[in-house]
C-alpha cells in the first residue's frame, strides 16, 4: 500500500512524521504477533488517523490469536480496512472479512484460502474428544462471524466447506469480491495531510 504524507513545516519533531499513520501488519498468528497487534491498534485510537489500515500477507496461524485480533477489531473507536497482499489464508482469510463494510481489500494478484480449524489433537482418547469438540465449536464460530461480516446466510462458507469435503478452498481475489469477503479488487493509497491549527483569545 502506498503512503503519501503532506505536513505542514512547523512540524519539526522527525518521531511524530514517521510514526503516522499507524499501518498494521499481519503476517502470522500467535501471541506474540496477537499482542503485537492490540499494542497496534491502541496506539491508532488516539493517532487522530481517519481509518486503520491492516495489511494481510500470511499463511495463518492459531485460532486463538485471531479471536485476539478480532475482539481489538470490533473495539475499534475507528473503522479497520483489511487489505490482502499476496496472500490470507486460514486466519488470515478470516480477518480479512473483519474489515469494515466498503472498507476490504484485495490485490487482484493475491490468493485466499479457507479450511476448517485444526484442533492440534494429541494425548489421551479424552483430550482427543475434547479438542475436537473446542475445533467445531470454533469453526463453526468463526465461519458464521466471517458469514454475517460478509451478509451472507448464517451457514453460507459452512456449507461451501462441506459440499468441497473440508478441502482446502483457495479463493482468486474475483471469488473473494463475489462472496464479498472484499469490496474493492486493488490496493488503497492512503494520503495524509497534517497541519497545526492555533487560536489565540
Amino acid at each position: 500500500m502506498n503512503i503519501i504524507k503532506h505536513f505542514t513545516p512547523l512540524i519539526k519533531d522527525k518521531e511524530l512524521i514517521d510514526n503516522l499513520p499507524i499501518v498494521i501488519r499481519v503476517v502470522k498468528f500467535d501471541e506474540s504477533s496477537a499482542k503485537e497487534f492490540s499494542v497496534e491498534m491502541s496506539k491508532a485510537q488516539n493517532s487522530g488517523q481517519p481509518v486503520v489500515p491492516v495489511i494481510i500477507d500470511s499463511y495463518g496461524g492459531q485460532v486463538y490469536s485471531l479471536m485476539s485480533m478480532i475482539s481489538d477489531i470490533k473495539h475499534s473507536k475507528i473503522p479497520v480496512a483489511t487489505i490482502v497482499q499476496g496472500k490470507a489464508m486460514s486466519c488470515g482469510s478470516i480477518l480479512a472479512s473483519f474489515g469494515a463494510e466498503g472498507k476490504r481489500y484485495m490485490d487482484p494478484d493475491a490468493t485466499v484460502m479457507i479450511h476448517d480449524v485444526s484442533s492440534m489433537m494429541e494425548g489421551k482418547i479424552e483430550d482427543l474428544k475434547a479438542d475436537a469438540k473446542e475445533a467445531d465449536r470454533l469453526n463453526k464460530k468463526i465461519f458464521r462471524m466471517m458469514a454475517e461480516n460478509c451478509g451472507q446466510e448464517e451457514e453460507h462458507f459452512l456449507d461451501i466447506i462441506h459440499q468441497k469435503g473440508h478441502a482446502e478452498w483457495y479463493l482468486t481475489a474475483e471469488e473473494c469480491k463475489r462472496h464479498n469477503i472484499v469490496n474493492h479488487l486493488h490496493v488503497p493509497t492512503l494520503q495524509i495531510e497534517v497541519g497545526i491549527k492555533f487560536r489565540f483569545e
